[in-house]
This record gives C-alpha cells, structure tokens and sequence, in this order.
C-alpha cells in the first residue's frame, strides 16, 4: 500500500462555550492514502462535515494533530495553510459553487488562478479536466443551461485541475438524481484509480457505497466502524440493510451495529473477498398458506367444523 498522504491523530473539535458547548469531534484518528475512495458515513449531526473541515485545513482542531504530504500544519500561519490548500487539496461543494456569469472553462479556470496558474498552460489544464470529467463538449456551456450533473462534474473539474493530492467531497450526490448521482461517484472512483489521487466523500447516501474502496464510520463525533469494502480497483457493488435479522454481516468486514451489508464474492490479486449472498425469499405460495386467510389457514378451520360437527352428533 502507498504511503499516506494525510494521517490525522487524535483529533477533536470542541463549539460553542459555556453551557452551550459541544465537543463535534472526539479523539479521531483517520489516514488517506492515493489511490482510494473512501467514504465518511453517518446521520446528521454526526460530525463528518465538521472533520472534512478540519481535514481540509478550513477549521482548525482544538486538538490532536495533521500531516499533510510530510508536513504537520501546527503553528502554520493563515498565509501558509491556504499555500497548503492550494498545493495538495481539491474540494467539492454539495451545492456546486459555480460563478453563473462565467463558462464550465472559466469556472474551472479561476480555480487554478488561486492556485497561481494562469496564462496557456492553465487554459489547457482546464481544458483536459473538463474532458477528464467528460465535459470536453460543454466548455463554453453556462451553469444556467447545465443539468445538476453537469454542473457538479464541472466542480469535479474544478477540484482535480491543479492535480491535489487529496479530494474532499462534501454529500456530491445530496442534490442528483439516481442517474447522475451514480454517473458522479463513478467519475471519482476512477479519478482515485486512473490519477492516484486519495478522494474522501463525506455522505449518508446508500448509492455511494458499490464505489468505495473503504467505509469510515462515524457517530456522535467518534469513529465506530471501518470497511475495506474492496482491493484499490476493483469495485464490489453492494446493498446495505438497515433491518435486523435478514442476514448475517459477512466475517471479514467489520459493520457497525443494526447495519448489514449483502454482495457478492470477489476476487482482486489473488486475494478473496468474501461477503454474504441475500437471504432468498419465500415462495409466494407459502406466503399465502402462513397469511390468516390462506389455503392452508382455511383448510384447518373448514376441518375443525367437520370435527366439531361429529362431536356433537
């Protein structure tokens, strides 16, 4: 496996003061490495968007430390977090975040401004990651005229264009349909693969889970489970089942409580994978013979008459 990118020790995040305080994040450690597509799932108010935060050098941790690419970023000035920021993090919005009165090109091309690329070279980069996004057609397209999942592959453009080590997605499939919302998350699987790029999407959306190399837990501000859902590059689809008692998890993954996942075996390198088949369902005749009205259910009660009948003769 690839050496970490990002290792992040012992990390918490205390708001509000007084008696309004709140401790968001308790004690997380997390690492990203290249190559991977790992997902951070959980209910709201679960702290995932508090840590992508923190993880992307937005927020600052009220304690606990960050390492990115080789560098601890304590005691970084302002000036040298955003430098950092620039250099090694792409970032994607839930609601996109694009300019209106400007093109898929200048949207993608104002980033690398920031990122103090400009002149023909930046325009070529924007070029080959709307292309990369499959976009190459819609360079001069506005958001106006764009679909929602035109619109948020342009922010994935955006977010690769610079080539970050590390991509941090905030619910990209939160405002897509079923279509896009897959056709998104497919993208940003295979940039993780094809750009060894370590892609961390902050989600509660079952859809996400068939493109992830590996699964982060976490609940009240505290990790509670990890998956490594597949080998880097091969993708396991999956199903995950909140209702208790349809299947046992498989023994290799470690699931959080009340969650059950269902697939099917895999193999990747030599190595294999092994994941619980779905519980088949009754016929739908022996349905009806277990309903109250069913044949057998009638057959009984028409047979106690006939044996009520005799007694009483």
């Amino acid at each position: 496996m690839s050496e970490p990118v990002l290792i992040a020790k012992g990390i918490t995040k205390t708001l509000g003061q007084g008696a309004g305080q709140v401790m968001a994040v308790r004690g997380v450690d997390i690492t990203l490495v290249p190559g991977q597509l790992t997902l951070l799932m959980g209910p709201s108010g679960s702290g995932k968007t508090t840590l992508l935060s923190i993880l992307g050098c937005i927020l600052t941790a009220t304690s606990g430390s960050i390492t990115i690419d080789g560098t601890d970023i304590a005691g970084l000035s302002p000036e040298a977090l955003a430098k950092l920021r620039r250099t090694h993090i792409g970032y994607i919005f839930q609601s996109y975040n694009l300019f209106p009165t400007l093109n898929a090109l200048e949207n993608v091309r104002i980033a690398l401004d920031v990122a103090g690329q400009s002149g023909p070279a930046a325009v070529r980069k924007a070029e080959q990651a709307l292309r990369d996004v499959g976009l190459g057609h819609k360079l001069k397209s506005y958001p106006a005229n764009m679909s929602g999942g035109e619109k948020q592959r342009v922010a994935v453009a955006r977010a690769i264009a610079s080539a970050p080590s590390i991509v941090l997605a905030d619910e990209p499939t939160a405002a897509l349909d079923s279509e896009n919302g897959h056709g998104v998350m497919k993208l940003l699987s295979e940039i993780a693969r094809t750009q060894n790029r370590s892609i961390l999407v902050v989600t509660h959306d079952p859809r996400t889970l068939a493109y992830a190399d590996r699964v982060i837990r976490i609940e009240d501000g505290l990790i509670i489970g990890e998956e490594l859902t597949s080998g880097t590059g091969t993708k396991k689809a999956k199903a995950e089942v909140t209702a208790a008692g349809l299947a046992k998890p498989p023994s290799e993954t470690k699931v959080a409580p009340g969650r059950l996942i269902l697939g099917e075996t895999t193999e990747d390198q030599g190595s294999r994978v092994q994941s619980q088949a779905p519980v088949p369902l009754a016929p739908t005749s022996a349905l009806l013979d277990l309903a109250p009205n069913g044949r057998r259910a009638k057959r009984r009660r028409k047979n106690s008459s006939k044996s009520a009948g005799r007694h009483r003769a």
